[in-house]
């Protein structure tokens, strides 16, 4: 291995490692109307540029059903060679600028990215699964993805319930805690950590991305590395 790859190796890892213990978002109350998505900042880092480093497998993940937008289920990941699949778990009611609405500004910009590369578009789809079943229906998703305007393969999930979700959930080990209040009853409050994840064909976690790392430039160049 050179020292340019070697390095860039390091940097992934690094990466890696830091999207590993990501802040927590905070829990939020109500279901109200569509948050914006907040503006796009300047970037806190320069991405290494694709092919010049390595991702090394983090975790493997399983195919899972879940519900889409039109009430059937349907399979999340591609599991195919030469393709992968960026995965997030939202929450559509969450308020916090750092969570879930950073998420869905930078799937949708990435998935413009992807539009003006329609080969590499091709081999890509971009996955957004709710952990709020009870509130998260299927028409809710739909309304989601409306308001986002895919360009591309992006596709919406929900569940028939919590108990259904907890398997996706606990394969991915994305944490999603609904609060209760202090005679134990469940609120509509959820904790969570914000995760994004890069999952090849073979289901292996190439690469996990939170705040302060989740950018979609960087998507975009693991994406490149990962389907050379």
């Amino acid at each position: 291995m050179t020292a340019r790859k070697a390095l860039g190796c390091a940097a992934a890892v690094v990466l890696a490692i830091a999207a590993l213990a990501p802040r927590p978002a905070a829990a939020h109350e109500g279901h109200g109307k569509e948050k914006s998505p907040p503006p796009r900042e300047a970037p806190l880092f320069e991405p290494p540029a694709p092919g010049t480093y390595e991702l090394p497998a983090i975790r493997r993940v399983s195919e899972h059903t879940l519900v889409g937008v039109n009430g059937k289920r349907a399979q999340i990941l591609d599991l195919d060679p030469g393709r992968a699949t960026v995965v997030s778990f939202i929450y559509r009611d969450c308020a916090d600028a750092g969570g879930c609405p950073l998420s869905l500004a930078v799937m949708q910009r990435l998935d413009a990215a992807l539009a003006a590369r329609p080969a590499l578009a091709r081999r890509v789809s971009l996955v957004t699964v709710s952990f709020d079943p009870d509130h998260d229906t299927p028409a809710r998703m739909n309304t989601l993805r409306a308001a986002m305007g895919p360009r591309g393969d992006w596709r919406f999930f929900t569940a028939e319930s919590d108990a259904a979700l907890e398997p996706v959930l606990r394969d991915f080990d994305q944490d999603a805690v609904r609060m209760v209040t202090e005679t134990g009853e469940e609120t509509s409050q959820i904790q969570h950590v914000l995760k994004v994840f890069l999952v090849d064909g073979r289901g292996d976690v190439r690469n996990i991305y939170s705040t302060g790392f989740l950018d979609e430039r960087l998507l975009l160049n693991d994406l490149e590395t990962v389907l050379r």
